[in-house]
């Protein structure tokens, strides 16, 4: 801790936290972030909500370094919400696994759900190295929530499915989810349950991006909206995902299957793509007059940090974006409609 004192530490947190207090559901069932070490002064850590459970990440490069601020946010949060349950640590640059993806420091178990926008979502905390739901894509569930009645929806790269259970939730005729892996689709398929949706099997694919793409090229099947959230680097033995500098290519590459008027939501979380040059990239694919830039979705502040809060800048300017995880709605237009 050489950049911070313990004592301007505790500070530090509660100053972040008395903004964020009311953001807090009565029931303590909902999640957000209740620190954003990378903006609001301490990089070596984030503090996450989940229902009543905390999940505390160390980014420390010494990983033992970072335990020092976790032990500090760890006394401060279970003085201050005295209803928490459970904590989870997650050290992203530990030697083990297990401590990477996250061990129960408090409590006897971690929370397994929470409710957003009156929708349920399945958790598991230590499934992966995050926490197997996305808080800066709040704002978009509650796009899909209140545009997709009566659509169909494919989500693609949807790990657990959020997104695509939220435009279900909206009253989306159907919704396909697809993700190379079967055991994040399972999760979804929880959600699913929670909320007492149907499962249907041929609506969760566990396939390549590019192959599923493909199918439904060569099928001539098209969506309402497609959702394109990649990581932002991948390879396969069927393609390459670089949000860095070919982020137009996976955006044409879905086009073929989104409907006349249809909706394109693309997002890039790149953090070293700054916001000026992506939005240069969506203008290009505009220029043909068949793809618009409807809408810009903006990141919640609790990601983004608070004006009184936020004291460090991210390493590239996200603007016209707020946030590094840069959102938009473009509008898709066929030449064969």
């Amino acid at each position: 801790m050489e950049s911070i004192t313990s004592n301007d530490f505790r500070t530090t947190l509660s100053s972040a936290l008395q903004e964020r207090l009311s953001m807090l559901d009565e029931e303590h069932r909902s999640a957000l972030r209740l620190f954003n070490g990378f903006l609001e002064g301490c990089p070596d850590l984030t503090v996450d909500l989940y229902g009543r459970t905390l999940v505390l990440q160390n980014y420390a490069d010494q990983p033992n370094e970072g335990l020092t601020l976790a032990n500090i946010a760890h006394e401060l949060y279970i003085n201050q919400l005295d209803w928490l349950e459970a904590i989870v640590l997650k050290s992203h640059r530990a030697a083990s696994v297990d401590e990477r993806r996250g061990k129960l420091i408090y409590g006897e178990k971690a929370n397994r759900e929470i409710l957003e926008h009156g929708v349920r979502y399945a958790l598991n905390l230590t499934m992966n190295q995050d926490a197997s739901f996305y808080l800066d894509t709040r704002n978009l569930r509650r796009w899909l929530l209140d545009h997709m009645a009566g659509k169909t929806v494919l989500n693609t790269f949807a790990y657990t499915g959020s997104l695509g259970a939220a435009a279900l939730a909206g009253g989306a005729q159907r919704v396909v989810q697809t993700d190379i892996s079967r055991r994040f689709l399972n999760l979804g398929k929880t959600t699913y349950t929670l909320n007492g949706f149907p499962i249907r099997k041929e609506d969760f694919l566990d396939a390549d991006f590019y192959n599923v793409i493909g199918q439904f090229k060569g099928s001539k099947k098209s969506f309402d909206c497609v959702i394109l959230d990649p990581p932002f680097f991948s390879s396969t033995a069927a393609g390459k995902i670089d949000l860095v500098s070919k982020s137009h290519r996976l955006i044409n590459k879905v086009r073929p299957v989104v409907a006349h008027n249809g909706w394109l939501i693309a997002i890039n979380n790149a953090l070293f793509v700054n916001g000026a040059d992506y939005m240069h990239t969506l203008e290009t694919l505009c220029a043909d007059g068949y793809l618009q830039i409807e809408k810009l979705i903006s990141v919640p502040e609790d990601m983004t940090g608070f004006a009184a809060t936020r004291s460090g800048s991210p390493p590239t300017d996200p603007a016209p974006f707020d946030h590094s995880t840069k959102i938009a709605v473009l509008r898709v237009l066929r030449k064969d409609a």
